[in-house]
């Protein structure tokens, strides 16, 4: 734990007291977003301390050409950048002239901000006397609306405290923005039409390269004592700025208000030509209802959200409230609306890795989607690699693979490879197999075969072509082995015969083979055509066959596991116990080199396999491998925890799964890595939800049924979640002594609760007895 300024609540993020140094963190922390756009908590108003300025629309990115000292053969040619949006929040106000400035003010008191995850929306408020000498009593309110998602609205409310002021404020648009990460500092945006028509603004302004045509637009109202000022406004225009001015009088104890609605209409959404009419029909949408009514709105649908996605946490409030941020922010940014959509590693938080996807989607978020939303949700997800297939056939080309072999990207906003690490981009290969494991984790989960023969097999068949290419046959070991790869494992590069790896592609590769058999005697039609697209010939599925049948794992006799790569017990195994507290986190502390020679981890990987494919191994095989790996694990990625808790909880180690659960589900509220104010770790969230329903819960799929082995930490009461498994919605709540089912529909549902067999009826309760105390 990094910091510990964030108050404890159930339902709110809250600060109270302002510090400069927090701001930046802040930032991020109170980030809000609604799927289709959303901002860092930057001030509305001006500022003039250091601050990270950031607002991000949905699937809109930049090539920015890469950047490296040596270029390599198959290098890609661009990494994709999460684009700063132009910005539309922005509010300077004046007082008698003089900016409204918290980084110059005489004194701030009474500072509180407070994100209400309940029901969407973020507030700040305080008391400042400006460097003029001028008192004043401010409390902002802003929301990213879910029901009219190309809006935002924001109501900026003033008192004077001491005297009569002069209040002036003055809403804008600025496309003059630049982002925080950038390779050559290239020119992102261009500006192309600045319109004003009476109380609205409008910028249209497209992306370099990509063409994203997009208009940024405003409307403001004042209100003098809650009653509506008609103020005609001073128009102020620059080069690529629009501002309008609106000055009143205020006596002493009186209030005045700017709401301003804003946000973005897009060419992904909208003919190009059409955007500023696009926002003046957002705009009256928005306006019509006002600001309260939209409000309003806003808390039914969150209200809506937790119906289904909440997780209840009793006796332990640190607990609570960091669970319910991980699953706000997971919802704040995405919503499985749109398959053109995905997650990004930092949500609207931030700018760090770029791209919009990463194997964390398959790997860590589809369970939860799944289980707390439609199923079609997950399925949009996973339709969205079905999408660019032919993108990672041309990315295996890159790199001298051929006839229909896939290799997903590390890194993309559109199918292509945009990484631009070497030994992630060409060696960090196991992300294939997370893609196909969510093939079948939907299926296992859901039900619903029908994603297989209608786009999964054709998937699935270029991946294992992919693996049956990447394995060669040694003549020494007599087994095929994969070369030359980076593991989940980050802090190995180059490495050869990485288990987790080599296990994942045998595991594809037998189950393609399942899914083409499946297909071929309930789904001819499908496969007769898929086979007509990929060519397929048993000859080479024989091939692919060879290569599972005798695939290299390598294993230590004398420890009695299975080794991480080839050469890990050469290493210097010296615990992170032992490691000085100042060399930690050793990201930030060592050498790349010294990191390579040592025998840490950066998160689980050998252990991920024994997370994915936990049936094929016994319990004391799960606790030997772990009791090997986690005391070389330095949990410096956000993935990490989570696994370990889980399989913490498995083994009943509730004190250290506890621990670990508090760690990925406060990792940035606490700051753990020390590296917040750069964004938050979004995809890592849904990690949190898994620690808690397959951890504590211990819920997995037994037999096509739902299978639950509760335990409970100490530190709590009790807690509940919320299952939709197959259109059913099953609510489970286990304390110390019993854990209690409630099932919504008509139909009864057959679960499994410590190996035994339960009969759960529809809208009655049944309780079990709590084995595990």
């Amino acid at each position: 734990m990094n910091q510990d300024y964030i108050s404890p609540d159930e339902w709110s993020i809250i600060e109270e007291g302002f510090d400069t140094e927090n701001v930046k963190a802040s930032e991020s922390l109170f980030s809000i977003g609604n799927g289709a756009m959303g901002q860092r908590a930057n001030f509305e108003e001006q500022y003039s301390g250091p601050t990270f300025q950031g607002s991000y629309i949905a699937g809109v990115y930049y090539p920015d050409k890469t950047k490296v000292g040596w270029w390599k053969n198959g290098y890609p040619e661009y990494f994709a950048k999460v684009l700063n949006a132009p910005n539309w929040i922005g509010i300077h106000v004046l007082l008698n002239g003089e900016p409204l400035d918290l980084n110059t003010c005489k004194k701030v008191a009474d500072f509180r901000r407070e994100l209400n995850m309940k029901e969407g929306w973020y507030q700040r408020s305080f008391k400042a006397i400006t460097s003029v000498d001028v008192s004043v009593d401010v409390k902002v309110t802003r929301f990213l609306s879910l029901d009219l998602d190309e809006v935002g609205a924001i109501k900026f409310e003033i008192s004077p405290m001491d005297s009569d002021v002069e209040i002036t404020f003055n809403p804008y648009l600025d496309s003059g923005i630049t982002n925080e990460d950038s390779n050559w500092d290239d020119k992102f945006w261009n500006t192309t039409n600045i319109e004003s028509e009476g109380n609205q603004a409008f910028i249209e302004a497209h992306t370099m390269k990509t063409h994203f045509a997009t208009c940024t637009f405003m409307e403001a109202q004042v209100y003098h004592e809650g009653k509506r000022v008609d103020l005609t406004p001073s128009e102020a225009k620059k080069e690529l700025w629009i501002g309008h001015e609106y000055v009143q009088k205020v006596d002493k104890g009186e209030s005045l208000s700017l709401i301003k609605f804003g946000g973005y209409t897009v060419s992904t959404n909208h003919k190009p030509n059409e955007l500023i009419q696009a926002a003046k029909n957002a705009l009256k949408k928005a306006t019509d209802l006002g600001f309260e009514a939209l409000l309003d709105a806003q808390k039914k649908a969150w209200f809506k959200i937790w119906e289904m996605s909440d997780i209840t946490i009793s006796g332990d409030v640190k607990a609570q409230q960091g669970i319910r941020f991980n699953i706000f922010q997971l919802n704040q940014t995405y919503l499985g609306t749109d398959s053109r959509l995905n997650i990004g590693p930092k949500g609207f938080t931030g700018e760090k890795y770029g791209g919009s996807t990463y194997w964390d989607t398959e790997a860590y978020c589809i369970p939860f989607y799944m289980a707390t939303k439609d199923q079609k949700v997950a399925r949009n997800l996973l339709q969205y690699r079905y999408n660019h297939l032919e993108k990672a056939i041309e990315n295996a080309q890159k790199l001298g693979f051929n006839n229909g072999a896939a290799l997903y990207p590390m890194v993309t906003m559109n199918g292509e490879e945009c990484h631009n690490e070497w030994e992630i981009t060409f060696e960090e290969i196991h992300r294939n197999g997370a893609i196909a494991f969510a093939i079948y984790n939907y299926f296992r989960f859901t039900g619903d075969y029908s994603y297989i023969p209608e786009m999964g097999l054709e998937v699935l068949i270029g991946i294992a072509r992919f693996w049956h290419q990447r394995a060669n046959f040694s003549e020494l070991k007599q087994k095929y082995v994969i070369l030359g790869v980076t593991g989940p494992n980050e802090y190995e590069n180059n490495v050869s015969n990485n288990w987790y790896t080599n296990y994942i592609a045998r595991w594809c590769i037998n189950y393609t083979l399942e899914q083409l058999q499946k297909v071929k005697e309930g789904y001819p039609e499908d496969y007769n055509r898929i086979i007509g697209l990929t060519k397929l010939r048993d000859a080479e599925t024989d091939e692919w066959e060879q290569v599972a049948a005798n695939m290299y794992f390598p294993y230590s006799e004398e420890h009695g596991i299975y080794l991480q790569q080839d050469g890990f017990l050469d290493k210097e195994l010296i615990t992170v116990a032992e490691l000085p507290k100042s060399q930690r986190p050793i990201n930030q502390k060592w050498s790349w080199d010294r990191i390579l020679r040592s025998p840490y981890i950066k998160q689980a990987d050998t252990l991920q396999g024994f997370y994915l494919f936990e049936d094929q191994f016994t319990l004391e095989e799960l606790e030997k491998h772990f009791d090997f790996y986690e005391p070389f694990t330095v949990h410096e990625s956000s993935l990490s925890p989570c696994v370990h808790s889980i399989q913490a909880a498995k083994l009943n180690r509730m004190e250290q799964a506890y621990q670990f659960y508090l760690r990925t589900s406060r990792l940035d509220l606490d700051d753990y890595n020390k590296e917040v104010e750069e964004g938050l770790h979004i995809t890592s969230m849904a990690g949190t939800w898994m620690s808690i329903v397959e951890g504590f819960g211990g819920m997995r799929i037994v037999e096509d049924k739902l299978s639950f082995t509760p335990r409970i930490p100490k530190q709590w009461e009790g807690y509940s979640f919320k299952i939709n498994f197959r259109h059913r919605i099953l609510k489970v709540s286990i304390t110390k002594k019993e854990v209690k089912f409630v099932l919504e529909g008509r139909e009864d549902m057959s679960l499994r609760v410590n190996g035994e067999r339960v009969v759960v009826s529809p809208n009655r309760e049944t309780i079990i007895e709590n084995q595990l105390v």
